[in-house]
């Protein structure tokens, strides 16, 4: 029976994988100023070292044809050995270093381009700023300012940031940093990988006019669910993002139907790791909860947020996310049921 719990997870969450690969996640469909001048340079560098392979491979192949032993020929042994050819020896050495210090300059311009430079916040700048926190296997999000206004609420592993359109430049400027080891930040339509290391921040700016959803990946092994540590930005219109800013600001809903629930989920240790403001929940080791039935998706976007999905991930989390550092608790279907009826309320 545990081996068909089993083929059930993993039959559903390979229909999930099958849907996010719908969406593309390929650096030669770019939607971002940063990811066309990584494409850029990913089409030249193809191309320059492709030349070099057809130039190699069809020397080697002319040699072979041209100097095949042809039947009826007689052996004469081997042809003559040349050595110590100056014009030879200046040519294999100098094309490549040619080649090479013409990569570094591009790369090295690509570079530059795509390094962001981190303003200091400010009223009317039309600017987001996020800490972002990687732990095993999730992704945490701090909202701290936009457009010089504090933001100051925390939210887990579906970042949403505002569209640029042709008059105003919305940019959004991501602080990386890691809880526990080494991550790396890479959605391919919007920028490069950039790393989160333990005791460092990094910054990443992400800017771009294609609203909708774009999805990223962990690109750095960082443990055994590294593969499901998966990313995800929901771009929106500027008038859409202020009410989704105006929304995640407010503290978790209260519905008296679930007081019960409610009830239930405090007296267990759910309180130590998860927080939802406005209770007495304010643990900061695992996902805040607040607007939990808001999210897309559960156990960073391994499965969808649906009331089956939750009910299943809170009771056996590793049945979907085996390693993960959520652990099964042992109560009855009765608390089960009270505890997932109040965080479906959560909206």
């Amino acid at each position: 029976m545990r081996g068909c719990g089993m083929d059930f997870e993993g039959s559903r969450m390979l229909s999930t994988g099958q849907l996010l690969l719908a969406e593309s996640l390929s650096i030669f469909d770019p939607a971002s100023p940063d990811a066309s001048s990584i494409l850029n340079l990913a089409i030249l560098t193809l191309a320059v070292t492709g030349l070099i392979f057809l130039v190699v491979e069809g020397v080697l192949f002319y040699s072979i044809w041209r100097f095949r032993e042809k039947p009826g020929e007689k052996a004469v042994g081997e042809p003559p050995q040349v050595y110590g050819s100056m014009p030879i020896e200046v040519a294999w050495t100098a094309a490549p270093t040619m080649i090479v210090f013409f990569l570094v300059l591009v790369t090295t311009r690509t570079l530059w381009e795509v390094k962001p430079n981190l303003p200091v916040a400010k009223t009317g700048d039309n600017t987001l700023f996020v800490t972002v926190i990687g732990h095993q296997w999730w992704w945490e999000y701090v909202y701290e300012t936009f457009d010089g206004r504090k933001l100051s609420f925390v939210t887990a592993n579906e970042l949403h940031i505002p569209a640029s359109d042709e008059k105003v430049s919305r940019p959004t400027f991501l602080n990386l940093k890691s809880a526990d080891v080494c991550h790396s930040y890479w959605v391919p339509r919007l920028a490069g990988k950039v790393d989160l290391i333990p005791g460092h921040t990094n910054v990443l700016s992400l800017e771009t006019k294609e609203t909708g959803l774009h999805l990223g990946q962990c690109a750095e092994y960082c443990g055994a669910q590294h593969a499901n540590m998966l990313i995800r930005v929901i771009v929106h219109p500027p008038e859409e993002f202020e009410r989704w800013l105006e929304s995640e600001s407010q503290p978790a809903n209260e519905d008296p139907a679930v007081r019960e629930g409610k009830e239930a989920f405090l007296a267990e240790s759910c309180v130590n790791c998860h927080a939802i403001r406005g209770t007495s929940a304010v643990g900061t080791y695992a996902p805040d909860l607040t607007h939990l039935m808001v999210r897309e998706t559960l156990a960073a976007g391994m499965i969808k947020n649906t009331p089956e999905n939750l009910d299943q991930w809170v009771r056996d989390p590793q049945s979907i996310k085996p390693g993960c550092l959520m652990p099964a608790f042992g109560l009855d279907d009765r608390q089960f049921k009270l505890i997932v009826d109040y965080l479906q309320t959560l909206h």
